[in-house]
């Protein structure tokens, strides 16, 4: 006498052509197959965004195959039967609604075929020798049955996980050179149109930059970076052939000796000034340079202005590991801002030179979202003039937001 499995399930659940399916190719597996079970779930965790199954849903699979007391899937007793309450604990103490529910996802999803008994319950009748006749349950066939495919979408998912980080890692090395070669032409006083061709001057290709990195979405797929990666690229490579064209024209019989004579005689920690005509306050008195300036008076650490506004970081010319190198990346980057020498000495002067320079690093952080840097400093002006202007909850709005998009990622 042969033994008939349910093909529909118990109670009110419905059958589908999906199920029907699932339980058609369960028929297909090979008697003779065997899989590692932790093998093909792992391969399933792997590639749960092709399955369209939950990481709760992952847990109740995970739960079932510890009731198969065998590692290896193969041969005729591929039929779980645990109880719910038994189910529930190895699932981490899950609810039985919620487990019933992904129970069903499991089953949609083709992982496990429902083998229901007559009255709904899940058991193993035996026989005199104890071994196990007939089972009632959960069958794990169609993991046996469709290992090979799930494997195949791991490997499709490991390898769009690495294609996105090499993406990833492109806009990242773009982003960095653009900085740091925008700045340096700054510095160098590069210039930016040759025959009267190219941009109008360095901050038209910062804005430009700064326009490319707005269009990143916070969670950006493959297909989504590439076009800015490319665009980043070419980017890149049109402000090196700016610096190299500068460089050839500076030199053009440049040797070893003359390009070492040349890196000699920069002093990289020396303050830049950008504005010559702007003159000094008298009885400045100028900092040796081989001695790093001290926290000022008053001011926030520099770590956790760096914390909150990190993208300043990419136009230091060598990192910012002081007081001064934040200030001269400051004074780089206001005028690629567009902030006015006027709305800068006045954001000095009622301020202070630390606090107008965190400023201009906060409102180089919010990018985008300010649409006129140098009107925005000067309101800031206006307000530290009146007394209603203080940088610590604008510095920690930073920070709270960088670690939300972090928790969002």
């Amino acid at each position: 006498m042969g033994t008939h499995y349910a093909t529909t399930p118990f109670g009110r659940r419905s059958l589908t052509l999906a199920h029907v399916a699932s339980q058609a190719i369960a028929k297909t597996r090979p008697p003779e197959k065997a899989v590692h079970k932790w093998n093909v779930f792992r391969a399933i965790c792997t590639g749960k965004s092709r399955i369209g199954v939950s990481e709760r849903a992952l847990a109740v699979l995970d739960a079932l195959l510890s009731f198969h007391p065998e590692t290896v899937l193969t041969g005729d007793g591929l039929i779980v039967f645990p109880s719910n309450q038994q189910l529930s604990l190895r699932a981490h103490g899950m609810a039985p609604a919620t487990l019933r529910r992904h129970l069903a996802a499991l089953v949609d999803a083709g992982l496990i075929v429902r083998r229901d008994s007559p009255n709904g319950k899940r058991y193993a009748r035996k026989d005199r020798g104890g071994e196990v006749e007939l089972a009632f349950g959960f069958d794990l066939s169609p993991l046996v049955v469709r290992a090979e495919e799930f494997e195949a979408w791991a490997e499709e998912v490991h390898a769009e996980e690495r294609a996105l980080k090499l993406v990833r890692e492109r806009i990242t090395l773009c982003r960095r050179d653009i900085a740091k070669m925008i700045t340096t032409g700054v510095e160098e006083g590069v210039p930016t149109r040759r025959a009267g061709q190219g941009p109008a001057d360095w901050t038209e290709i910062h804005t430009l930059y700064r326009a490319i990195m707005a269009r990143i979405p916070r969670s950006a797929t493959r297909s989504e970076l590439e076009p800015i990666a490319e665009e980043l690229s070419l980017l890149a490579d049109e402000v090196l052939m700016l610096l190299e064209t500068h460089v050839k024209t500076q030199i053009p019989n440049g040797n070893e000796s003359q390009t070492e004579r040349h890196i000699q005689n920069s002093n990289p920690d020396s303050p830049i000034e950008l504005e010559p005509g702007f003159p000094k306050k008298q009885g400045a008195r100028s900092e040796p340079t081989s001695e790093p300036r001290r926290m000022p008076e008053g001011s926030y650490p520099l770590g956790m202005i760096l914390d909150a506004c990190p993208d300043i970081v990419d136009y230091a010319k060598g990192g910012i590991a002081n007081w001064r190198d934040f200030l001269a990346t400051a004074a780089v980057v206001r005028p690629m801002l567009g902030v006015s020498p006027s709305a800068w000495e006045e954001a000095q002067a009622a301020m202070g030179e630390v606090q107008a320079a965190v400023v201009v690093a906060a409102i180089l952080q919010k990018g985008a979202a300010i649409n006129s840097a140098g009107g925005y400093l000067r309101e800031l002006t206006r307000k530290a003039e009146a007394a209603e202007f203080s940088i610590g909850p604008m510095l920690m709005a930073l920070i709270g937001a960088r670690k939300r998009d972090k928790k969002r990622a």
